[in-house]
C-alpha cells in the first residue's frame, strides 16, 4: 500500500511465505523506475536476507517495526483490520483460490470505490466521471443522468456512479 494515496499495490496469498516468493510479490508490484524509497515491514524469519535483496534490487530503504509495536505499521495494521471486519468476517473462504478472488475483489473495492476519510474523503484512484458535471446541487441528479450501482462480493458491499442517460 502507498501511505500518501491509500491505493494498494499489489495483493497475494500463500499458505507458506518465503523469502524468494516474497522477493517476487514486490517484483510484481514494483516495476522499475517508480521512485520509491522506502519500505515498512515486520520482522518475519527469513525478512533479512530479503531486505539485502530490496536494497540492492530496488534501492529501497527497508524500514522493520520493533518487536511487539502493531502501532509501529498503522496503516498495514488499519488495512489488515478493515479487510477483516469488511470482508472476511461474513464469510469463510474454501482454498487460497477462493481467498485470492475475495481479496483481489475487495482490493479493487477499496482502491477505487470506497471513500477514506484520511484522503478528505476521497477514493485513491477515482473512475472516469464520462463527461458528467463535477458539481451540482445536493440531492438532485443531473436531468441526464442516472445512478448505476454494481455489488460487490455478491452484494456484501456495493459501487455507486452517475451515468449519462441515452438521449
Amino acid at each position: 500500500m502507498e501511505v500518501g494515496s491509500r491505493r494498494i499495490l499489489h495483493t497475494n496469498v500463500t499458505a507458506h511465505p518465503t523469502a524468494d516468493w516474497t522477493l517476487q510479490q514486490f517484483r510484481e508490484a514494483i516495476p522499475g523506475g517508480q521512485g520509491y524509497q522506502f519500505l515498512i515491514h515486520d520482522r518475519d524469519s527469513f525478512s533479512s536476507e530479503l531486505d539485502e535483496e530490496l536494497k540492492r534490487s530496488f534501492g529501497l530503504r527497508v524500514l522493520r517495526t520493533p518487536v511487539r509495536a502493531p502501532k509501529a505499521n498503522a496503516y498495514c495494521e488499519r488495512l489488515i483490520g478493515t479487510m477483516r471486519r469488511e470482508c472476511l468476517d461474513f464469510m469463510i473462504p474454501l482454498n487460497e483460490r477462493h481467498l485470492r478472488k475475495t481479496l483481489r475483489s475487495r482490493m479493487a473495492h477499496y482502491t477505487k470505490g470506497r471513500p477514506h476519510s484520511s484522503l478528505g474523503p476521497g477514493i485513491p484512484e477515482r473512475m472516469p466521471t464520462l463527461g458528467l458535471p463535477q458539481r451540482h446541487p445536493r440531492h438532485r441528479l443531473p436531468r441526464n443522468c442516472q445512478v448505476r450501482v454494481e455489488d460487490i462480493l455478491g452484494g456484501l458491499h456495493h459501487e455507486y456512479w452517475l451515468e449519462n442517460c441515452a438521449a
